[in-house]
């Protein structure tokens, strides 16, 4: 395995790949003896520490491996893995690099909390693969180099267009990167115990070694192995559960059932009296929000009174220093000041009306949109918005993908055109093979927690529940809120984050079985993460300093430079996560509006309309730039409370911020294609777009 870098060498022929498929097939082997090793120790009564030790570590190693034996100084090895690797394992590694944290982790749990509506990102990832293939792929691979920005140059004869799109480039990959290492935290802090702090940059060295060392070379080899395990590490959990729930050992075939399971489940729980109960308490507490933001000072006043007036009482009693100690902390943790209670009060009253429905506030599992079309006039308008988002959701998706650098940027290491548009064919089959099981996973999972776990003493609560309650109760959290001592489907919140790391203990399978998914979670924030630095180092390092303000410096300097840059990216990327600022979902989704509403519109005018100019795709980039990024700001709630926003966003046609690139690409489109108009045509422009789409029989 770790001479597989060595094996795709510029030259390998069929020779090595056979040496390809023979080595990842002793890997398998291997996954499958580690797997079986593991839960026989675990039956005999190791400590579960060591075993997820190993699990942690083992995967680690071997990547570790293959980026050592992938160390390279060579430009063309380091930044495109020297153009020859075949377009299955590239399929493997595009699927590997695709299925971040926000696939892996993310999707099925939000199927679970969502409903049907979550699909829109099933429909707009896997559209913009389409667009990839007929529109992208095969002209960016017949151009060669490096980068996105170098297309952009190139085509444009622009330093300027390589700047902006070397900028935009580092701006939608920062973002996603952020969310690919608060997923490493997740995983390392439940695997080890860590914190989640610790977590993160404990799983940062897992990052960097493959990328650090071997670059892209390095980083296809290990990408095509951390396909294969996070594809059993996906495939074990929902094929377990299928079984266990009804004998079926094929997930898709009992889909409906299961979904008709849950539509009972649900029907039972909104109906049943002691849910009732939980709502009223709910309501009752953000009853009590909504009186202290009457006058914010004057309550602000009495509950610091109150907990000081605690203090002193528990001070002449002399009670237990641990009581003490929380008593002090709960006066430190109220707000500073009447501004600071109004926004925190605000958030915790709308968190409260949100919870206080049936449900515990999620919507049915199959309705596909909010709202009633037979309903008064806010519900149809609700079902109406939900419409709009739903569609602009998917658009978003789907140009963003066709725009994502570090996607596109994989296409330049295949040998010919053909393999590159190949490439997009095993990926698609790669990737539908693990979306095809998310939303059964979310459907059983939902039957196993309202089945098994609703209704249980407090005092009998699956280990599970406890474990990820301390891991951070913003992930888990639980309380006896109508106090019958029995937990309620509306007195347990999940963060869809943790599902699929849960699964495997849901399902009641072995320690060892949750250890290979959270080794498969790692294998997809790693490969993401890995593809992402090095397009942020890349377009820094290549684009920036060796193209715009060295362009006399040798070879070996440039990748030099570029692992510097990749370590200061990777260190700001992991201090950014540690603040954990948002989901998962919510860290990823303005990435794709970024990069559907400035690269998009460039590479595809570029690509298909020769009167394009440099001045109209620099103009079009930064006008879908601005556009989106300022729709962001104005609704995104992080950033409004980030940059001191105040009051009600303005949201234009009730699209929701995940969206904002719906208003960013046709802005990019209409300004690209006017300032074209008003510019003088490029004849070397012209002869670019005659030359790539050029008929060619590789």
């Amino acid at each position: 395995m770790a001479e597989a870098g060595a094996a795709a060498r510029p030259g390998a022929g069929a020779g090595s790949q056979r040496s390809l498929h023979r080595r990842y097939a002793v890997y398998v082997v291997t996954l499958v003896l580690l797997t079986l090793g593991l839960g026989a120790l675990e039956r005999v009564g190791v400590s579960r520490a060591w075993i997820a030790a190993i699990f942690l570590l083992a995967p680690v190693a071997l990547y570790a491996s293959i980026g050592l034996a992938c160390r390279t100084t060579h430009s063309a090895e380091y930044f495109v893995a020297g153009r020859n690797v075949p377009a299955v394992y590239n399929g493997m590694a595009i699927a590997a690099d695709w299925m971040s944290v926000a696939s892996f982790m993310g999707l099925a749990g939000l199927l679970y909390t969502s409903g049907h509506a979550a699909l829109a990102y099933v429909l707009g990832w896997t559209g913009g693969f389409c667009l990839v293939a007929f529109y992208l792929a095969p002209y960016l691979r017949r151009f060669g180099q490096y980068t996105i920005p170098d297309f952009l140059a190139e085509r444009y004869a622009s330093r300027g267009a390589r700047l902006i799109g070397a900028l935009v480039c580092v701006l939608c990959s920062f973002s996603y990167v952020v969310a690919q290492i608060y997923g490493v935290g997740l995983i390392t802090s439940r695997l080890t115990g860590f914190s989640f702090e610790i977590g993160v940059f404990v799983g940062l060295g897992g990052v960097l070694v493959c990328s650090f060392l071997g670059g892209m070379r390095a980083v296809t080899w290990t990408q095509v192995a951390q396909y294969i395990i996070l594809f059993a590490a996906y495939l074990v959990p929902v094929v377990w559960l299928a079984v266990k729930q009804t004998g079926v050992p094929v997930p898709q075939a009992i889909y409906g059932e299961r979904l008709q399971k849950v539509g009972a489940l649900e029907r039972q729980l909104v109906a049943d009296p002691k849910e009732r109960e939980v709502i009223d308490a709910l309501r009752a507490e953000a009853d009590r929000y909504r009186a202290r933001l009457a006058d914010p000072e004057a309550a602000l006043l009495r509950e610091r009174s109150a907990a000081q007036e605690r203090i002193d009482t528990m001070l002449a009693e002399r009670a237990p220093v641990r009581e003490l100690r929380h008593a002090e902390r709960v006066l430190l943790a109220l707000p500073k000041d009447a501004e600071a209670a109004r926004e925190a009060w605000t958030r915790k009253r709308d968190a409260l009306d949100e919870r206080a429905r049936p449900l515990g506030g999620l919507p049915p599992q199959s309705q596909a949109f909010a709202g009633d079309p037979d309903g008064g006039p806010a519900q149809r308008q609700a079902e109406s918005d939900a419409k709009i988002n739903f569609v602009a959701l998917v658009f978003c998706l789907m140009a963003g993908t066709a725009g994502l650098p570090h996607l596109l940027g994989r296409f330049y290491t295949t040998p010919t055109v053909r393999e590159a548009r190949r490439s997009v064919t095993w990926a698609l089959l790669f990737i539908v093979l693990v979306y095809l099981n998310a939303p059964v996973l979310a459907a059983l999972l939902k039957v196993e927690v309202m089945q098994s776990v609703v209704g249980l003493r407090f005092d009998q609560l699956p280990r599970w529940l406890v474990e990820w309650s301390r891991v951070d109760s913003a992930l888990l959290s639980f309380s006896d809120v109508n106090r019958d001592g029995i937990l309620q489907f509306g007195e347990l919140k999940i963060n869809g984050d943790i599902f699929v790391l849960a699964a495997p203990e849901i399902g009641g399978l072995p320690f060892v079985i949750s250890c290979m998914v959270a080794a498969g979670a790692l294998a997809a924030a790693l490969s993401t993460a890995d593809g992402l630095l090095l397009t942020i180092a890349n377009a820094l390092s290549h684009d920036v300093y060796f193209k715009t303000l060295a362009p006399d410096a040798e070879s070996s300097r440039q990748v030099a430079i570029s692992k510097v840059v990749l370590m200061v990216v990777a260190l700001g990327a992991a201090y950014v996560a540690t603040l954990r600022a948002a989901e998962i979902m919510s860290l990823v989704t303005p990435a794709f509006s970024i990069a559907a509403a400035t690269l998009f519109p460039a590479l595809v005018l570029g690509i298909f309309w020769k009167r394009m100019t440099g001045w109209g795709a620099m103009a079009g980039m930064l006008a879908g730039l601005l556009v989106t990024l300022y729709y962001l700001a104005s609704t995104h709630p992080g950033l409004r409370q980030l940059l001191g926003l105040t009051g009600e966003p303005a949201l234009w046609w009730n699209v929701h911020p995940s969206s904002a690139g719906v208003f960013g690409v046709p802005a990019a489109f209409a300004v690209g294609i006017v300032v074209s108009l008003l510019t003088p045509a490029s004849a070397a422009g012209t002869q670019f777009v005659e030359q790539i789409r050029r008929p060619s029989a590789g």
